[in-house]
């Protein structure tokens, strides 16, 4: 009988080993030690003629699981059935199914298989949410091959002006479902690309930017003072934390103490948790080297600065939301409660009317610089040349 042991040993130059338990389950050697190709050898019940079927590649199809595949395969030929053959009729009939799949169908199919590309859950969800909501209600139920160019028009048509960037989101999402459709020999051409004829011009995106509603920086004091303080719990910390570095909500969440150097009064963020994938390190003014602190002394075991108070992992981008909501933050958008990220529009409002260089607050923020040449000659983060500013930034804001 086959073991782990003699599999795990298994060499390009030797022989198949037998499974001994299965007749004619083998493990074939590949050219990599420790890995070998399962295969039943039998006598075909319908031609009579010898064949081989696979069944993967162990250690991933372990035995049980290799003698499991080969008992089903025998009980078959017992039963005049050749395992090959039902393998085959079992795709064509995947096939045809497939070929009456629904718009909405294989939408959760295609973000199945692009979910595990995505850096973070959000988005992923993100990506389904917007079909859900836009999408499904209207051809959602609508077989693949009978989408039209304006039933997708449709779909976008009351979203197309008013809400344009969510629009091209959808629009990108449809044809990344019909492209995957197309791919699969599910239809012939994706009506996303004849949208365009059927639908007016949508704004530049320049003029379509929604900021996120900021904090006039002149109330942030009284702000803090009234609703912050010297925060006990995580969440008013870590809002503390956001306005003082002025970096984004994400990537402080998501801060581990082993990205710190308090002696040094410095913060480095990895270039992949970084929006415009580049290291950006952060000096830190004194007042948040005392949060820090004492955010250690309460946490001592934790990696995370701002551990879930009920999980212990990442805080979610809510916690701050809600905070916001919460303490009802003025902004600059009437009507709307400030959000976490408008601190960042804060603190450049600020820099920019306290006589602070542009080029210090825009490396503070982690910008990238858009002109090829002025980028070309920067070749520091300013470092210490930022430290003073944020200083005055943390003696401004807890003033």
């Amino acid at each position: 009988m086959l073991r782990d042991a003699t599999a795990k040993s298994i060499k390009p130059e030797d022989k198949p080993l037998p499974d001994g338990t299965v007749a004619g389950l083998r493990l074939l050697p590949t050219k990599v030690k420790g890995r070998g190709q399962w295969k039943l050898r039998y006598v075909s019940p319908t031609t009579s003629k010898r064949r081989d079927i696979g069944f993967g590649v162990y250690p991933e199809i372990s035995i049980h699981e290799a003698r499991r595949l080969g008992t089903e395969a025998r009980q078959l030929i017992a039963s005049s059935i050749d395992p090959l053959e039902e393998r085959e009729r079992l795709k064509v009939e995947t096939r045809l199914e497939e070929q009456v799949l629904t718009f909405e169908a294989a939408a959760h199919k295609v973000h199945d298989d692009l979910k595990d590309g995505w850096k973070n859950l959000k988005h992923g969800q993100q990506w389904i949410n917007t079909l859900t909501t836009y999408v499904f209600p209207s051809i959602g139920s609508k077989k693949l091959a009978d989408i039209t160019v304006n039933d997708v028009a449709e779909v976008l048509r009351p979203i197309w002006l008013d809400k344009a960037e969510t629009a091209s989101r959808v629009k990108q999402r449809i044809h990344q479902v019909m492209e995957w459709s197309c791919a699969q020999g599910l239809r012939v051409g994706n009506p996303v690309d004849g949208v365009k004829h059927l639908l007016p011009k949508q704004p530049s995106a320049s003029k379509r930017v929604e900021h996120h509603p900021a904090m006039p920086w002149r109330l942030i004091p009284e702000f803090i003072a009234d609703h912050i303080g010297t925060p006990a719990k995580v969440s008013p910390a870590l809002l503390l934390f956001v306005i003082l570095t002025a970096v984004r909500s994400g990537e402080a969440r998501q801060a581990r103490w082993a990205e710190f150097d308090l002696k040094k009064q410095v913060w480095t963020i990895p270039a992949a948790r970084m929006k415009i994938g580049v290291t950006h390190r952060v000096p830190l003014a004194g007042q948040t080297v005392a949060l820090l602190d004492d955010l250690k002394k309460r946490n001592p075991k934790s990696q995370l600065v701002f551990p879930s108070p009920k999980a212990g992992g990442v805080l979610t981008d809510m916690a701050l939301t809600s905070l916001m909501r919460k303490h009802k933050a003025p902004s600059d958008v009437p009507g709307r409660v400030a959000t976490a990220h408008g601190f960042r529009s804060s603190f450049r409002d600020w820099a920019s009317e306290n006589n602070h260089p542009q080029h210090f607050a825009e490396s503070a923020l982690a910008h990238q610089i858009k002109n090829e040449v002025e980028r070309a000659y920067h070749r520091t983060d300013l470092l210490e040349q930022r430290r003073p500013m944020m200083q005055n930034w943390a003696d401004f804001v807890l003033s």
